[in-house]
């Protein structure tokens, strides 16, 4: 299966979604810090991450853009609990496939990322 990376400034939402995505198969590691998950990355690629948008030193959308650089066959889901149109289009337009809603429903999460990672294949 594939190696995710979660990036959440609430450790508790990054758990949720290891558990939801660790019952699937999946390698899920979770990041409370920009810097940390954007140096994991650089290392071992993960095949999708997952961000949040309202983070504490970076947004994810600034993220979005340093991780593609770094990593950019990594595919990318954005998160937030406070939805714009604007962070919508900056996040698909920087290269992110998917943009979700918090609370995130468990059937959608793993929906979404099983279309993501297929669509990656």
């Amino acid at each position: 299966m594939a190696t995710i990376m979660v990036l959440d400034d609430v450790i508790d939402a990054g758990v949720l979604i290891k558990r939801i995505l660790e019952r699937k198969g999946h390698s899920v590691l979770v990041f409370t810090d920009e810097e940390e998950a954007l140096t994991f990355a650089q290392k071992e690629t993960p095949d999708l991450a997952i961000l949040d948008i309202k983070l504490r030193k970076m947004t994810g959308v600034e993220v979005l853009a340093e991780l593609k650089k770094r990593s950019a066959d990594t595919q990318v889901i954005m998160l937030t609990g406070y939805p714009t149109l604007e962070t919508a289009r900056e996040s698909l337009k920087l290269g992110a496939n998917e943009y979700c809603v918090k609370p995130i429903d468990k059937e959608e999460l793993e929906n979404k990322v099983q279309e993501v990672l297929s669509a990656a294949v």
